[in-house]
């Protein structure tokens, strides 16, 4: 089932999530509607905060990289319950991101090349895995989500200030 995406502005958005204690049929059921979702809305990763769950679940799925450029193909969905970054790398890039929970607007963001992360999976099992690219920036860009942290957050410079007023925009067209 396609879940309602919480839009900037929403007070769910600002949250620090709360962790999962158990897997149950209702998580494994909501892990699948987050899919759903993401899919239906081209995503390629989705927090539970952005569809209306103050819990600490993301997903991602990047599509495969042949030599710097984009395949284009489906990627491999990723389920992240209660992450947690263990290591970030010195060496840093920018890249412009976008949100579902923003759409239309678009920035620069500086964030570590590549990553290790702790989570737990669909079955209860810890894992733990390093990440680089494009995602270990999807991941950070999530993790961000479950912490209350949205990518405009990390935007600097003039390119914050050019964002400002579609911000606005953005917050007045989805709050009541």
């Amino acid at each position: 089932m396609k879940l309602p995406i919480a839009y900037f502005g929403n007070p769910i958005l600002r949250k620090k999530c709360e962790r999962v204690l158990e897997i149950t049929p209702e998580i494994r059921r909501f892990v699948h509607d987050m899919e759903e979702t993401m899919i239906a809305h081209d995503g390629i990763g989705l927090a539970a905060p952005q569809v209306q769950r103050s819990l600490a679940i993301f997903i991602t799925c990047v599509p495969p990289e042949v030599d710097g450029e984009y395949t284009g193909e489906p990627g491999k969905l990723k389920i992240f319950i209660n992450p947690k970054i263990l290591e970030y790398s010195e060496e840093e890039w920018i890249r412009g991101e976008g949100c579902l929970s923003t759409p239309g607007i678009y920035g620069p963001v500086i964030r570590p090349l590549s990553i290790k992360v702790e989570a737990i999976d669909l079955d209860g099992k810890i894992f733990i895995e390093d990440f680089s690219g494009l995602d270990a920036r999807a991941i950070m860009h999530e993790n961000d989500h479950i912490n209350g942290v949205l990518f405009i957050d990390r935007v600097r410079g003039k390119e914050r200030l050019e964002i400002e007023k579609p911000l606005k925009d953005l917050k007045k067209k989805f709050t009541k």
